[in-house]
């Protein structure tokens, strides 16, 4: 097992940054940190993504584990991983993707909702399967797919708080990642840091 597949499995929860542009990347990580929240994922879906996530790599090194998520083929797969992203994250099943990241020894996490994609996800060799948007079925919804997947380790992922992590868990998920309700752009273009630190404070507390 990789070192960000056990960070991911020990600390139990991700951090999603999503923006449209990025900037502020090591202010935000810095303050995530500083509440408690190592593991982040900066979506590819932004301008700049790359960019962020060398920045965050070379400036804080081992202090955060930087992932790349929204990743998509397996173009911007290997793109991530030469900025130094130590893991991918997809929002569906993209094999190409998983086969990037197992050639790469870098461990991936594959989107899929139904029982269908959880299957293909699994058998194309993804280290962990996100179910997104968990929102859709709630925590229930995680106890069900284990089911059939007991061998299974789901990140939920989509409408997850503060208020809903536990529960998730509870269900049997070994992870969940949180976005907007962690860092929202107008956090970062009015810069307040304590707030996004107080954010990832509580999400941490959640999930302990």
């Amino acid at each position: 097992m990789s070192a960000a597949l056990s960070e991911i499995l020990a600390h139990r929860l991700i951090g999603i940054i999503r923006m449209k542009r990025y900037h502020h990347a090591v202010e935000i990580a810095e303050s995530l940190a500083r509440g408690g929240l190592t593991v982040l994922e900066y979506t590819m879906s932004g301008e700049g993504a790359i960019d962020c996530v060398a920045e965050v790599r070379a400036t804080l090194g081992e202090r955060v584990c930087v992932g790349a998520g929204t990743v998509l083929d397996a173009a911007a797969a290997e793109a991530a991983i030469a900025a130094g992203a130590r893991f991918l994250v997809t929002p569906a099943v993209v094999p190409d993707v998983i086969e990037v990241g197992r050639r790469r020894n870098v461990p991936v996490i594959c989107g899929a909702l139904t029982p269908t994609e959880v299957l293909a996800a699994t058998r194309a060799g993804a280290d962990l399967v996100k179910i997104f948007p968990a929102r859709l079925g709630g925590p229930a919804y995680i106890r069900d797919l284990l089911g059939p997947f007991p061998q299974m380790k789901f990140v939920a992922t989509g409408g997850i708080s503060a208020e809903n992590a536990r529960a998730y868990l509870d269900a049997g998920a070994v992870a969940v990642a949180v976005g907007g309700n962690l860092v929202s752009e107008q956090a970062v273009n009015e810069g307040r840091w304590a707030a996004i630190e107080a954010n990832a404070r509580d999400c941490v507390e959640a999930v302990k």
